[in-house]
């Protein structure tokens, strides 16, 4: 049985309803047990949308935050900006004022050659090449993602018919050493590194799962991801079709029904 506990930051303070979290500027009123987590603050309406009686709560520097129900139950969709260090602190924040469970939706980059555009990718753990997990957790520490979260997401995915992958993506800190790394002075190891994720079989890189995995496992609570492909490089290179595809509504519906799913679950 998962902890779902996140009890380095319950108080039994009344005062705390009142209190507006540092960075998400939500209150204890606010909570709610799941959230969705994009990274851009310009998705967070079009999320919210397939949610009921959906409403905009707050909006503070990269947090844009909304609210509404799914089968009863209250759901906030909030953004976490781009990169692990604002994600890391969206998960805190909303851990502390009820969530539970959170889903990542993103959007990636393919790495191996039959991760199309458009496709779906569920991560079921993170490659921690980034710095914000181990400030948490000792490197030895995988960041990987909850399997029931992970099994509500190949769920949808499947009742919806749509084209998926699950397995291992790679987070990064810098979008252009992965894109222009040659320039770098520690292209060097970029280049190897990226040789060497994509012979384990690492599906897309992105830029925030594993810290989201990793804060939610120091917290005791419940994470995963389901990312829309953009493109991929290598099949560029390989001089393969790969157009870029920008709509991320497939992996809305899967986030979406993968919480539905989660609900039912619990309601048993």
């Amino acid at each position: 049985m998962s902890r779902l506990m996140c009890t380095n930051r319950e108080r039994d303070d009344s005062s705390v309803n009142e209190e507006k979290l540092f960075h998400l500027a939500l209150t204890k009123a606010d909570g709610a047990a799941y959230a969705i987590l994009p990274g851009d603050p310009g998705r967070v309406e079009k999320i919210a949308a397939f949610l009921q009686s959906p409403q905009k709560v707050t909006q503070n520097r990269e947090f844009t935050t909304y609210a509404g129900t799914l089968n009863g139950e209250r759901v906030l969709v909030t953004s976490t900006g781009i990169g692990g260090p604002s994600a890391a602190i969206a998960v805190e924040e909303l851990c502390q004022i009820g969530v539970k469970t959170f889903i990542r939706v993103g959007t990636c980059g393919g790495m191996q050659t039959d991760v199309l555009s458009g496709d779906a990718v569920i991560a079921t753990a993170a490659i921690r090449m980034e710095g914000t997990s181990r400030e948490y957790l000792p490197i030895e520490f995988p960041a990987a993602a909850d399997f029931n979260v992970v099994s509500a997401l190949v769920g949808a995915a499947e009742g919806l018919g749509l084209r998926y992958h699950t397995g291992v993506t790679q987070s990064k800190d810098s979008f252009y050493g992965q894109h222009s790394p040659q320039r770098m002075p520690v292209g060097y190891e970029l280049q190897s590194k990226w040789e060497a994720w994509k012979a384990g079989g690492c599906l897309a890189s992105e830029m925030e799962c594993a810290a989201i995995f990793c804060v939610a496992a120091t917290l005791g609570v419940r994470a995963g991801a389901v990312l829309h492909c953009i493109w991929n490089q290598e099949r560029a290179a390989a001089g393969l079709p790969n157009p870029e595809v920008h709509d991320t509504e497939q992996a809305i519906k899967i986030a979406i029904g993968a919480i539905e799913r989660l609900i039912a679950e619990e309601a048993h």
